[in-house]
């Protein structure tokens, strides 16, 4: 890692002989993401290699995925195969794909509606009525320093 990086950049496994191509998949492929250094330095970002002490089934994104708890869920992007160091913000699929819904940082903020539907609620999986979404799902006592003075709602 060099001294200059302010970037991680993910990349996903993408087999063609075994996976849907970009076509039928109806995204760029690989899958790819990014973080800020302090975003995948802070100690609530991880990197799964496993669970229930058994390595990571395929199913759960083998052989690494990544677990960004404050973001929306995309950002934790599964069956990682290469990780770099970079020093400019690097592509992710979902801002490339469709730049004006999905913003590089993603935070979990119910202040800003996706273009087609609010984010102020949310129903969790097992329950049956909704609930008001929290900023940073409930993490902001431990991740809001990270953007002291952007504009969320414009760097969504």
């Amino acid at each position: 890692m060099g001294a200059d990086s302010k970037f991680v950049a993910f990349e996903t496994l993408y087999d063609k002989k075994a996976m849907l191509g970009p076509g039928q998949a109806g995204i760029p492929l690989p899958y790819v993401e990014g973080l800020r250094m302090d975003e995948a330095m802070h100690p609530l970002a991880l990197l799964c290699f496993g669970m229930y002490g058994e390595p990571l089934p395929n199913q759960n994104g083998a052989p690494i995925r990544l677990v960004v708890p404050w973001k929306y869920g995309f950002k934790s992007i599964k069956s990682i195969v290469k990780i770099k160091f970079v020093q400019k913000q690097p592509p992710a699929t979902w801002n490339i794909t469709n730049s004006h819904e999905y913003g590089f940082y993603s935070n979990v903020n119910p202040a800003v509606d996706h273009p087609r539907w609010s984010q102020a609620t949310e129903r969790r999986l097992g329950e049956f009525t909704k609930r008001k979404t929290l900023p940073f799902n409930g993490y902001a006592d431990q991740v809001a320093q990270l953007y002291a003075g952007m504009d969320l709602k414009k760097n969504y």
